[in-house]
């Protein structure tokens, strides 16, 4: 198996990142590409489960607030000095 590395940036980085951790090329850039799809499967499955994760925050503000309570002019008057 052979992975050619074409750009002077590319060439760059991989020899610095030796250079630091003291590994072989293969294995930094092993490690590199392992390290970078998994934050890419985590970012997926963290966007895959965002309406469940919409779901529990409500869930758990219902528990929290009386939504039935109207609100009063110093709590909106409150809200509106964090907007500004």
């Amino acid at each position: 198996m052979a992975l050619s590395i074409k750009t002077e940036e590319a060439d760059r980085l991989a020899r610095e990142l030796t250079s630091l951790t003291g590994e072989t090329m293969t294995s930094a850039v092993t490690r590199a590409l392992r390290e970078a799809l998994e934050r890419e499967r985590k970012a997926r499955e963290e966007d895959a489960d965002l309406p469940a994760r919409i779901a529990a925050h409500v869930e758990e503000l219902r528990t929290r607030y009386d939504f039935a309570r109207p609100v009063t002019k110093e709590e909106w008057d409150a809200v509106w000095e964090g907007m500004e």
